[in-house]
């Protein structure tokens, strides 16, 4: 009876211990993936922190309440995605190699400043909104959407866009674009027709199909700026694209045509805007931050 008694008590301890280490991987198993890193974010003076990530080639810090709306980030489903895969879809962890596909600003075109929210440009953007727009006034301030291109197969210039809106032009409404003798604030000029509508040989009424257009090109011959611009209405407004080679982006603005001759200003403030919010891998500041609040 007593050996049957121990035999019974060895094999309890054995099963007792296969349990327990069942148990033990089944735990390790189960563990969560390892956290990516938290990373450094730069703050203003309210404590809000900034928008981070990669644009282009440049890792960015984008001050707290600068950005219109919210930056999109490659791989983010679009707008109109099926709410389903909206609902699943997760995010890579935020760091300063996470590629920034878009995002928007507000300009201001008089002294390169830009909106930021509790800044005083706040309280100028709105004053000005009900102040010049209701009137029919230049509105002073640009809206900027800024493209990070990450195709490397891709050109950065309009070359192509340029050649196709000008054939779709054609081919859709028989309307010719023709090169202007002069340029215009060093842009080549293309207009409808010469600007005068076949039907009834007078300027053209409207401008809905037949916007002047005005490209800038580099050394290469690249066209690295694409601008299009209304005439016919009471405050005639301008589409204005370039890419930057540096920085693999492609810069939409939007504004009056009457801040047509500060194009090439535009430009480069707007590129000054982007380098001073560069940064480390690691979050450190390589400049001071324009837009902080």
């Amino acid at each position: 009876m007593m050996k049957s008694g121990w035999k019974r008590i060895l094999i309890f301890m054995l099963l007792w211990q296969v349990l327990l280490l069942a148990g033990c991987d089944y735990y390790v198993n189960e563990q969560p993936a390892q956290q990516a890193p938290v990373p450094f974010y730069n703050r203003d003076s309210r404590g809000r922190a900034d928008t981070i990530g990669k644009l282009g080639t440049q890792s960015i810090s984008i001050p707290a309440g600068v950005i219109d709306g919210w930056a999109r980030y490659m791989g983010d489903p679009g707008d109109f995605a099926d709410p389903k895969i909206k609902a699943k879809y997760q995010r890579p962890p935020e760091s300063y190699d996470l590629p920034i596909e878009s995002f928007g600003f507000q300009y201001r075109i008089t002294d390169g400043d830009i909106y930021t929210s509790f800044r005083q440009t706040e309280e100028d953007y709105r004053h000005d909104n009900e102040t010049l727009i209701p009137y029919g006034k230049p509105f002073p301030w640009a809206g900027v959407i800024i493209y990070g291109e990450y195709d490397a197969t891709a050109p950065l210039n309009f070359n192509f866009t340029v050649q196709d809106d000008f054939r779709v032009s054609k081919e859709v409404t028989d309307i010719d674009y023709i090169q202007q003798p002069q340029p215009l604030y060093g842009l080549t000029v293309y207009r409808a027709n010469n600007g005068i509508d076949p039907q009834t040989g007078e300027p053209w009424k409207s401008d809905t199909l037949t916007r002047d257009r005005m490209i800038k090109k580099d050394q290469a011959g690249n066209i690295k700026t694409y601008i299009d611009c209304q005439f016919t209405q009471h405050i005639n407004s301008c589409h204005h694209m370039f890419f930057n080679d540096d920085w693999h982006i492609r810069v939409w603005i939007g504004y009056s045509r009457t801040y047509l001759p500060q194009w090439q200003e535009m430009e480069g403030r707007i590129m000054q805007i982007l380098d001073s919010w560069r940064v480390t891998r690691e979050g450190k500041l390589l400049g001071k931050q324009i837009g902080k609040a």
